[in-house]
């Protein structure tokens, strides 16, 4: 079984929602007769990650994310990083430092070292640019993000390097989006994800922050059992998200099976029920979505 739970579902600047994370959880009997997964991942933990996580580990079914009161983050065995914006990258800070410095083991005397998974120049950017002032410095020496991580660099252009899996069942396979670019599409790196349980041949679909591409994405979300689609309220000019306006061209079997999420704040104000008549819904946070039975 393969479980999808959105620590939150609003916009980098949502304020009721906390922004989009994700946490996967691949179980092989499921919940009702696990006391916890047997593999996890989180898709972005961005600046709201921790404080959505604190909050989740007091759900029923989420006690293994709890240890005295707090995070236990060798919970998360590993991370997928869609692309560097804050509200996607943010908290990464926080589990590097507690997972290696509080959640000590009491055998070796070591932290833990979770998995970090994206494409090469994301990795390779994600500390220079983002992680390696707040994380550059350990007692004694400067560190690296393979000090903190098991790193998985995905090569998208090699097919055997292209794509992971939990469980040897659930492969994830990255596409690049339009999210923004600075001289052509998808310069600027940003990925969603195409998830398959390689036993029944199901897909699920899930955008990552991107404009409505559908040269890129149409096959997929017609191919996919069960769609997450990005989706930004406010109509505006140059977006770098989906409009509603654009969303809802889309083939009406599609959107009976697509769930709208990265949503702002104003979602409930009535101007947007017709969401529950035209679309799976509005993603709820803290909720568990059964990907694959």
């Amino acid at each position: 079984m393969l479980t999808l739970t959105f620590l939150g579902v609003g916009s980098a600047f949502a304020k009721r929602n906390d922004q989009s994370n994700v946490l996967i959880e691949a179980w092989s009997e499921g919940p009702e007769h696990q006391d916890e997964p047997d593999d996890t991942l989180l898709i972005d933990f961005g600046t709201t990650g921790p404080r959505a996580l604190h909050a989740l580990k007091d759900k029923p079914g989420f006690e293994y994310l709890d240890r005295e009161g707090m995070i236990y983050y060798p919970s998360i065995r590993r991370i997928f990083v869609t692309h560097q914006h804050a509200d996607h990258i943010g908290g990464l800070e926080e589990l590097a430092l507690m997972d290696t410095f509080v959640h000590i083991d009491a055998e070796t005397g070591k932290g833990f070292k979770p998995q970090i998974i994206s494409s090469i120049s994301i990795l390779v950017n994600l500390w220079d640019h983002s992680l390696k002032g707040g994380l550059t410095t350990i007692p004694g020496r400067y560190a690296l993000l393979q000090d903190y991580f098991f790193i998985l660099a995905l090569r998208p252009s090699d097919p055997d390097h292209d794509h992971f899996s939990l469980l040897k069942r659930y492969r994830f396979d990255p596409f690049a989006t339009d999210h923004i670019h600075i001289e052509r599409k998808y310069d600027w790196p940003s990925y969603g994800l195409t998830i398959t349980d390689t036993q029944s041949g199901e897909s699920v679909f899930y955008s990552g922050d991107s404009r409505l591409d559908l040269e890129a994405t149409s096959q997929r979300m017609a191919e996919a059992k069960i769609c997450f689609q990005d989706v930004q309220l406010a109509e505006a000019e140059n977006t770098v998200h989906a409009l509603m306006s654009e969303v809802r061209t889309l083939p009406e079997e599609v959107r009976r099976k697509t769930h709208l999420y990265h949503y702002g704040d104003n979602w409930d104000s009535g101007s947007f029920d017709f969401v529950d008549q035209e679309f799976a819904g509005f993603a709820k946070p803290q909720q568990r979505y059964v990907l694959f039975d």
